[in-house]
């Protein structure tokens, strides 16, 4: 028994009750009843300590979700804002965002199932797109074919009644049957580029690298330029990836509008290249007539020519951008009256195939 525990009990205690067996019993009977109560006080001092170290754990783990709602919230109001921008219905729309996370979150989710329809309309409208531009593109094919089979008959007897009968004919009759050969011809052009307008958009198959320096030589030699004009390549031009008749088509228009309208007695028409940032930087120069400024956007539109050159069917340039948008370049230009034009362009460096 406890000595201390015991003394203050005997202090207290009359002599009467201090037989040795009645004490003895009554002290045992407190020592258990104290060593029990401080073995309870212990077990409750450990329960304390335990919970309120979980206590002080859930707390903190309380703390980092609560934060990390916040943080959630904050990204959804985010969200919304972003959302927001679109026009949106006015009954959609959130005022307030001081919202709690369940409202944010059916506010978003109402948004992605707009979102995911809008999505099946869009893909359903390009499907619609795609169909039409198809059936477009078969439509060019079967005009051009139903116009350029009396454009062949018409030059063919025109040939041969300037063969046959030319002999017979005063300069008059010549000068109209000429005009007759070269309106054939401009009609000709001018089917070939819609065909070929038409088709710029459809997915490229024939990808290879192009040198683009032997390929510009080569159309130097194919295209008319007359003895008066000088076409210089300033240094040497790159090796691209593309379609190499798109690639020409490119070259080939650009090259020949610039020669079509030079008018000095000494024409002169400069191509050139430098590396740009994922991107090869080219320029188109020449001394011709110059362009106005307010056709420097126009003329790249459809069948847009600046004067009544019969040499013009209104389409190369646009051709020429159409293939540009196809490659993901970009061109522009600069021009002075009477002193020249230089277009600028571009064309990727790293062109995989697709648009």
């Amino acid at each position: 028994m406890n000595s201390l525990l015991e003394r203050q009990i005997r202090k207290y205690l009359s002599t009467q009750v201090e037989s040795p067996v009645n004490l003895t019993e009554f002290l045992e009977a407190i020592n258990r009843s104290y060593e029990n109560y401080e073995d309870q006080l212990k077990m409750i001092q450990r329960a304390m300590t335990i919970s309120s170290d979980e206590l002080f754990d859930a707390n903190r783990k309380l703390q980092e979700e609560a934060d990390r709602q916040s943080k959630l919230i904050d990204k959804l109001k985010e969200v919304i804002n972003t959302l927001s921008l679109y026009q949106l219905p006015k009954d959609k729309k959130i005022e307030n965002l001081e919202l709690d996370g369940e409202k944010l979150a059916k506010f978003i989710d109402d948004q992605a199932k707009q979102i995911v329809e809008a999505n099946k309309q869009k893909e359903k409208l390009l499907k619609s797109l795609e169909k039409q531009n198809q059936e477009l593109n078969e439509y060019a094919h079967i005009v051009s074919h139903d116009l350029k089979s009396p454009l062949s008959s018409i030059d063919a007897v025109t040939n041969w009644l300037i063969e046959d009968y030319g002999h017979q004919m005063d300069d008059t009759c010549k000068s109209q049957f000429g005009i007759i050969l070269n309106n054939v011809e401009k009609m000709d052009s001018l089917i070939n580029g819609i065909l070929h307008y038409s088709t710029i958009d459809k997915t490229e198959t024939n990808v290879y690298d192009i040198d683009l320096h032997h390929l510009v030589k080569e159309i130097i030699n194919i295209i008319h330029i007359p003895k008066h004009v000088t076409v210089k390549i300033n240094g040497t031009l790159p090796t691209v990836r593309g379609d190499k008749y798109r690639l020409q088509q490119l070259f080939q228009n650009l090259l020949g509008n610039a020669v079509n309208y030079i008018d000095k007695e000494e024409g002169m028409v400069e191509i050139g290249a430098k590396s740009g940032k994922g991107f090869w930087e080219f320029y188109i120069k020449d001394n011709g007539v110059g362009i106005p400024e307010e056709y420097h956007h126009k003329i790249f539109e459809i069948f847009q020519t600046l004067n009544n050159n019969n040499k013009s069917t209104g389409i190369g340039l646009s051709i020429v951008k159409k293939i540009l948008d196809f490659y993901g370049g970009a061109i522009c230009l600069e021009s002075k009256i009477n002193e020249g034009t230089t277009f600028y362009f571009t064309l990727p460096k790293n062109y995989d195939g697709t648009t």
